[in-house]
């Protein structure tokens, strides 16, 4: 879907009944696109719009990205200009979604998978006033957003959930750990969740991340 009221293309599963009762915004990660998470949309309470965008970068025929990095054996190397572009178009994307749908920032969670994941942090740590709680899975949140994290006594009511596979060859756990440890620094309640697998989401993960999402939306 796309329309002059939003800057990004997405699909989204509509509730029933019509007025959503909460907005989950769910991410792709490097090289997907838009219907790569609708298994785990599907999975999501009836009465919550679930809306995937697709990254707004071309990395090949039906391949899609929110920012270009390349894996070094140093660590990821990103494209920072198109990481902090990225962010502020999910900011404003946001914006728009609630706007549309009439959804209250609190009754608003954004997640996301690997490069998903790391804009989802993103998102929720620069303008925790837009959202609910974020998370995290299988991804990492990127050292260079820290100019840009917003002060203790904004990220107080914000929650995460940070979900890492140990044997991860793509990010390995430390990145999770990392997360861990910065989130205990800003006071940010969280959840965090190591699983045996690499690079991907596990049913473990996902039910996991489904019963965090539960006491989020059943919350607001």
């Amino acid at each position: 879907m796309m329309s002059a009221h939003f800057d990004l293309m997405f699909l989204s599963k509509q509730p029933q009944p019509s007025n959503p009762k909460a907005l989950v915004v769910l991410l792709h990660g490097v090289g997907g696109c838009e219907s790569d998470l609708v298994d785990l949309a599907g999975a999501m309470d009836s009465e919550t719009l679930v809306v995937m965008p697709r990254g707004p970068i071309t990395l090949g025929a039906g391949q899609y990205g929110w920012f270009r990095v390349n894996f070094t054996s140093a660590g990821p190397v990103i494209v920072e200009t198109e990481a902090e572009q990225s962010r502020q178009t999910l900011l404003r994307f946001v914006e728009q979604l609630q706007s549309v749908y009439s959804i209250a920032p609190r009754k608003t969670v954004i997640a996301g998978f690997s490069q998903g994941g790391i804009l989802s942090a993103s998102v929720a740590l620069s303008a925790p006033d837009l959202t609910a709680g974020f998370a995290v899975l299988s991804g990492r949140i990127l050292p260079e957003l820290e100019p840009h994290i917003a002060d203790k006594a904004r990220l107080e009511n914000l929650r995460a959930f940070i979900g890492h596979g140990e044997y991860d060859n793509k990010l390995p756990v430390i990145w999770a750990q990392r997360a861990d440890q910065l989130l205990s620094d800003l006071g940010v309640a969280h959840l965090t969740r190591l699983y045996p697998i690499d690079h991907g989401i596990s049913t473990t993960m996902q039910a996991d991340f489904l019963y965090w999402l539960q006491s989020i939306t059943s919350g607001v």
